[in-house]
């Protein structure tokens, strides 16, 4: 989801009450609701034309008024205790509103990147890795920004190379993090890593560090790199796909995204988006297209990410082949 479409949800929530934002809670993941709840906190008085406006997107009428950014923490805190339950909302709350600490590896899936790797940055790398392959794919890509490049390289490697973990590995793992994993010796290896848990990271980081962690890969393991890439689906790879892919995958992606995630594309990935639209919607969006200004390339990217998320969610429930690996419903 965009920054813009988290500040938009954030105000819905503020507007419906705390009993109907704790269902919604309940059904995020841990990200979402850090991003959500964290947006949140950091509204300050909003008008209320636009608070009309977001509940028109939802097909809502507003009220009168609105207190959206009066006792914004107190607000958070009584949802997402009521969400989450006292002691988890704790560890997350205590990370969007600036106050105290949180361990364990469930714990890291409510905080930021940032934090994460500066927790675990002196750790072993072959900890490190074991650490990120337990993260969402885009929390573990940006856990790698904030690294040397040299340890990020290292810790990739290790994350493409990790065919599973050991019990005493994740015993090794919970003493790092304070004990979440009570292994034993009954417990079956756990299959976290391996090129594909890799290629899925890779697509989550930005171009230009994708490049040189692909090139360290390829130094040290000219065939490990290529199983990598076999399973890499980047943007540019919305070309590859059918006609009747791209038109389920069109269903699922506003006009707003689409248009600043093809900025920078080629005009080949572009008509092959457009002549799978009716001919009206093919001329809005090009019109719309050559009318948008100059975008951040970070937001470019932030979009594209979402879409490919997209891809790989039809591709996980067997809507789409990606890679010719229908049969095996191999999501990259």
């Amino acid at each position: 989801m965009s920054e813009d479409g988290v500040r938009k949800s954030a105000i819905l929530l503020m507007s419906i009450g705390e009993e109907e934002a704790v269902e919604v809670f309940k059904y995020l993941s841990p990200r979402e609701v850090q991003r959500l709840g964290a947006a949140m906190a950091a509204l300050e008085a909003v008008p209320r034309e636009q608070v009309e406006a977001v509940l028109r997107d939802f097909r809502e009428k507003a009220g009168v008024s609105t207190t959206i950014g009066m006792n914004a923490d107190n607000y958070v805190r009584s949802v997402l205790n009521k969400a989450l339950g006292t002691e988890l909302a704790s560890g997350v709350i205590d990370r969007i509103l600036k106050s105290g600490d949180n361990v364990g590896l469930e714990a890291l899936k409510w905080m930021d990147g940032k934090s994460i790797a500066e927790m675990i940055k002196n750790e072993h790398p072959q900890i490190i890795a074991t650490i990120v392959v337990h993260l969402e794919r885009d929390a573990a890509a940006e856990v790698l920004t904030h690294f040397t490049e040299r340890l990020r390289n290292d810790v990739m490697l290790r994350v493409a190379a990790l065919e599973g973990v050991q019990p005493s590995a994740l015993r090794e793992l919970n003493d790092v993090l304070i004990g979440l994993l009570h292994g034993t010796d009954k417990m079956q290896k756990s299959a976290l890593g391996g090129a594909t848990v890799a290629a899925e990271i890779l697509n989550n980081l930005g171009t230009s560090l994708e490049a040189s962690v692909m090139a360290s890969l390829r130094e040290h393991d000219a065939e490990l790199a290529q199983a990598i890439e076999d399973q890499m689906f980047v943007f540019e790879n919305l070309i590859d796909l059918d006609d009747r892919a791209v038109q389920l995958l069109l269903r699922e992606v506003q006009s707003e995204s689409l248009i600043v995630a093809l900025k920078g594309t080629s005009t080949e990935l572009r008509e092959k988006i457009f002549k799978n639209m009716s001919a009206r919607a093919a001329e809005m969006l090009r019109d719309d297209f050559e009318s948008k200004g100059p975008v951040k390339l970070s937001e470019v990217e932030a979009e594209q990410r979402e879409i490919l998320k997209v891809i790989r969610r039809l591709s996980d429930e067997g809507q789409i082949s990606i890679g010719g690996k229908a049969d095996e419903g191999m999501v990259t």
